[in-house]
């Protein structure tokens, strides 16, 4: 026989036997469990909470006791909220590093490529195979540009320009500009 394949030395009926037997082991160790919570549950109530003794109390004592019983209750409750957040934080947590681990598992590692230098020539050989055999001279076709010289106004003073402007002779030069 060959290694990959070995014969099952346990019969059908033994293996069913064992099954039973373990599933039954394991009911027994659920129920056991069940039942240390519970004790548990009902010792750490009894230790946060003692019983209550109503009787023979004062209306004044009551509401002293409702208060006492409300203010633990806004304690209980602000524990179980501040639990419940660090809970839901938790969750997302592992969940947000449950997806990082099937990134980082399905990502394949990009092989390191060389620097091959080539030519514009080569380059078009390989690209357009052995069809193109001329050689091209792209510096040749580039376009050249003219810079054209710009007209620049002449920038003068403003406030010579206000003087001139001002009074009578300001509003005669204007007109007669603006009529011509």
């Amino acid at each position: 026989m060959a290694d990959g394949q070995r014969k099952c030395k346990i019969s059908s009926s033994r293996r069913l036997g064992l099954k039973i037997k373990l599933l039954a082991a394991a009911a027994q160790m659920l129920q056991e469990e069940k039942t240390q919570r519970m004790k548990e549950r009902e010792s750490t109530l009894s230790e946060r909470l003692p019983p209550l003794n109503l009787s023979g109390l004062s209306q004044q004592e009551l509401q002293d006791l409702c208060k006492d019983l409300h203010r633990r209750i806004d304690v209980v409750d602000e524990e179980r909220y501040d639990a419940g957040l660090k809970v839901s934080k938790n969750d997302k947590e592992i969940e947000d590093l449950k997806l990082k681990i099937t990134e980082i598992q399905s990502k394949f590692m990009k092989p390191h490529l060389k620097r091959v230098k080539i030519s514009a020539e080569d380059m078009l050989s390989v690209l357009l195979g052995s069809r193109q055999k001329e050689s091209f001279d792209f510096k040749a076709n580039l376009k050249t540009v003219k810079k054209e010289d710009e007209k620049k106004e002449e920038v003068t003073d403003w406030r010579k320009n206000v003087e001139a402007m001002s009074g009578m002779e300001g509003r005669k030069k204007l007109f007669d500009t603006s009529g011509n």
